[in-house]
């Protein structure tokens, strides 16, 4: 199998091109597309013109999909050629059961996609087996779209109802009792805001990242519904044998793009800074299981950045994945994400089904796609809306210390919901 590419002459946003491609699969009738909208594979989007994403059920079958790719002989550089689209739901290892109504996993095989590099050029680039001919008709046809008018779609105004305080000042307290008693180090708890969605799934992604530009953005979509990701987090993106993680812990309100103060509190808080320094080491060791021995190493460790709404710690860590392990070898080593789930981490899982009245579904997952040209790439599944069947979902939550304050917690949960209510209940017009 080779890749073939060509560059397009068009001058479009990301998401003006998700609508398109929405357009177009409409009127041909086939699958939607999928998009990876921010900073992913050295580019600023990838998008699969039409795709379906099929629910794939238990935990090892999940993990497998990524690892199963074809040969592909000379990419060319930078290329991503196509891949697995997919998503890992949280509710595949929680030990409660529980579950959502979206699938616990779901993964779609897309031999062809856009890709927007660094310097704003366009791309279409495909995967073609041996003997066939170059898709240079879909080249064209997909070139010219993306010279089109976009349209127009949008929602229904819509508001989240917010759970009772209550239950999260109680889950948090707590929490605290059993990491002062010894159980457990830290805990991710986490709460569900739950609404009304009518409208265009493709139209609130697409308005959200030109609103909020997440690092991280994500949105996939089937007939089980539609995952729409303004994540700023990465949880695992694999190069060649080479695997990187940057755990988010810490937050602070951010109010306007000159608001520094709660940055130079964030960083020189006592709690924050322990809670991302437990999680880094967490990190170490999971990928420590599945990398060449002494290649873990943190190069960069509580730096400081803005995100929609809030200002967020983050450590990155790096390894070498050993020779003898894959895709499913590093998912099943390190999933789910350390940052949403606390140390250590199999006790902390317990704690959260024992502590959370809800289950959490996709959120606290992994979004992204596994290219066998440019590797793999997950978001953490955080400050992203579920929709099914006319209604939505956003978890929120935060990590727990021994000295997290119950309302404090609350606020953080409020400061980080907010960027996407305010979106919800602001619909283009």
């Amino acid at each position: 199998m080779r890749v073939t590419r060509t560059a397009l002459r068009a001058d479009i946003t990301a998401e003006q091109a998700l609508l398109l491609l929405e357009q177009r699969a409409r009127t041909l009738g086939t699958p939607g597309p999928a998009a990876l909208s921010g900073d992913w594979f050295g580019s600023r989007a990838v998008l699969a013109p039409s795709v379906e994403p099929a629910p794939v059920h238990g935990a090892e079958a999940a993990f497998a999909v990524p690892a199963g790719q074809p040969t592909v002989r000379d990419a060319p550089a930078g290329a991503v050629g196509g891949g697995w689209f997919g998503y890992l739901s949280y509710d595949l290892t929680d030990p409660s059961g529980r579950h959502t109504p979206l699938p616990p996993a779901v993964w779609g095989w897309a031999d062809h996609v856009l890709r927007l590099d660094r310097d704003g050029r366009w791309w279409f680039e495909a995967l073609v087996p041996d003997g066939e001919p170059d898709p240079v008709a879909l080249a064209a046809e997909l070139g010219d779209l993306l010279t089109r008018e976009p349209p127009r779609p949008t929602w229904q105004r819509s508001t989240l109802d917010r759970p009772l305080p209550a239950e999260h000042h109680a889950a948090v307290k707590a929490c605290v009792h059993a990491i002062e008693a010894g159980e457990l180090f830290q805990a991710n708890i986490c709460t569900r805001f739950t609404g009304r969605f009518a409208g265009d799934a493709p139209a609130l992604f697409a308005e959200g990242t030109r609103r909020l530009r997440p690092a991280r953005g994500a949105y996939l979509a089937g007939s089980w519904g539609a995952v729409v990701s303004m994540s700023p987090e990465l949880f695992l993106a694999r190069s060649g044998r080479r695997v990187q993680s940057t755990p988010i812990k810490g937050t602070r309100p951010r109010r306007g793009a000159r608001d520094d103060h709660q940055a130079r509190l964030l960083r020189e808080s006592v709690k924050d800074v322990a809670e991302n320094v437990m999680i880094t080491d967490l990190v170490r060791n999971d990928l420590g299981r599945v990398c060449e021995i002494g290649s873990v190493r943190v190069p960069e460790l509580l730096a400081v950045r803005a995100a929609p709404g809030v200002w967020h710690l983050d450590s990155t860590v790096e390894g070498v994945l050993a020779d003898h392990c894959d895709d499913a070898d590093l998912l099943r080593a390190a999933f789910p994400p350390g940052s949403v789930t606390g140390a250590p981490k199999i006790r902390a899982l317990t704690e959260i089904a024992d502590l959370e009245h809800t289950p959490r579904g996709v959120y606290t997952g992994a979004i992204g796609l596994a290219s066998p040209v440019a590797g793999l790439e997950l978001n953490v599944a955080i400050r992203t809306f579920e929709i099914h069947r006319g209604s939505v979902a956003v978890g929120v939550g935060g990590g727990i210390t021994a000295d997290s304050d119950p309302a404090a917690e609350w606020e953080e949960c409020l400061h980080k919901v907010a960027p996407l209510e305010q979106l919800l209940a602001s619909p283009p017009s």
